[in-house]
């Protein structure tokens, strides 16, 4: 999943402790993204791009973008009602307050495993907003383990409908387990849309018949489905700045422009690795108007060619990162500086990446730890920044 949060999580772990399916399941490989349009059109979009091929990935996810924004206009007029405890969590076992309470601090603990720069952000989240940011990023996790976990030759494509039945059944009360529990908990005190949670495991179908994209439009919409729906299904709960002027569809465009952002960060980091399992995720027409095909990836070695074309995809992805700031800026204080610790530090990743004179053939690049505890700080110094003020700084500079 992306690299969440939540806006930004790249799980990695053993799945077999935490997913509930028959057979195990595992996840979809981390795909690029690239900046065609200014923000607010280039950043918005994509949903429907599956049906209708005639519009573009970014026309599609837009809508997605405005029906998530439209929920949280609702709530904020009319209180969404929530449903009592025991037609949540029917699962046995899972039909009190304590054992709900358990579930989201295994949540928690799981988060603060896999994800601890961003979990201990979390813990200057209000109780109620940290726990639910818990439970999205421990599914977002276990969605992404389908296919590229462990157990990923044994994900077939009715094992990902069985997830998707699954998902439904947790958004109208019926949990599997403790994690299903603490997440349909949680979808009931905010406006979170399932459409996202859908294109997650749609972007998992993808990847067990796609491992080539034509074009950026293309990769866009992968981007989207395993990456930029991380951060629709995580704004609802880390909330808007009161005192933002900004609107809510701006700030959803933003979190899926640091999802894009991540993603394709994850992509630039990882084409040695994704070669090595046949995987190609760059645009096809893109490499070609390079001079450059499949076989100089699975060659693996650094040319001028290869060097003008990473700067091209490098170039693009600090694009996304640099729309996401504007959104960043305008979320309620306590949720802002998880999620601006997690940008700098994985628009790093592309620094490194540069110092490694281009090779990500054999060299993964990576942040140390000097350089991410010199984040932390500066992170920090940004969130408690009111919105309009440090949105003007990002526009002028």
């Amino acid at each position: 999943m992306s690299g969440v949060l939540l806006w930004v999580v790249s799980p990695k772990e053993n799945a077999s402790s935490l997913l509930g399916l028959m057979p195990r399941i595992c996840t979809p490989r981390r795909s690029k993204f690239c900046p065609k349009l200014g923000f607010s059109s280039r950043v918005l979009a994509y949903s429907g791009a599956v049906v209708n091929p005639a519009r573009s990935s970014e026309e599609k996810v837009y809508e997605v973008v405005l029906k998530q924004a439209a929920l949280v206009k609702e709530q904020s007029t009319v209180k969404r009602k929530s449903l009592n405890l025991d037609e949540r969590i029917v699962t046995e076992g899972l039909d009190n307050w304590d054992l709900l309470d358990k579930a989201y601090d295994r949540c928690g603990e799981v988060c603060a495993e896999y994800a601890k720069t961003f979990y201990l952000g979390t813990l200057l989240m209000t109780p109620e907003r940290r726990r639910a940011v818990w439970a999205i990023y421990v599914w977002c996790r276990r969605t992404d383990e389908l296919v590229d976990g462990p157990n990923a030759s044994y994900i077939t494509p009715k094992a990902l409908d069985r997830w998707e039945k699954r998902l439904t059944d947790l958004f109208e009360g019926r949990p599997y387990d403790m994690y299903d529990a603490a997440l349909s908990d949680t979808v009931t005190k905010y406006p979170v849309d399932i459409q996202p949670f859908r294109d997650m495991v749609e972007g998992m179908r993808l990847d067990l018949r796609k491992s080539r994209y034509q074009n950026f439009d293309e990769l866009y919409l992968y981007c989207y489905y395993v990456a930029g729906t991380v951060g629709l299904m995580s704004v609802p709960v880390m909330g808007i700045c009161p005192e933002s002027s900004a609107s809510t569809e701006s700030v959803y465009n933003a979190a899926l422009a640091l999802g894009i952002a991540n993603q394709l960060t994850n992509i630039l980091r990882d084409v040695g690795e994704d070669a090595r399992r046949g995987r190609v995720y760059l645009p096809q027409d893109e490499l070609a108007q390079a001079g450059l095909s499949d076989d100089d990836i699975f060659r693996g070695k650094v040319t001028d060619k290869w060097q003008s074309f990473m700067k091209g995809q490098i170039k693009r992805a600090r694009m996304f990162f640099d729309e996401a700031e504007k959104g960043v800026s305008e979320l309620n204080s306590a949720s802002r500086w998880p999620v601006w610790a997690s940008l700098l530090l994985y628009r790093q990743i592309l620094d490194a990446i540069e110092a490694n004179g281009y090779d990500n053939f054999t060299k993964r690049a990576y942040v140390g730890k000097a350089k991410k505890f010199v984040s932390l700080p500066v992170a920090y110094g940004r969130a408690i920044i009111g919105p309009s003020k440090l949105t003007k700084q990002l526009v002028l500079r």
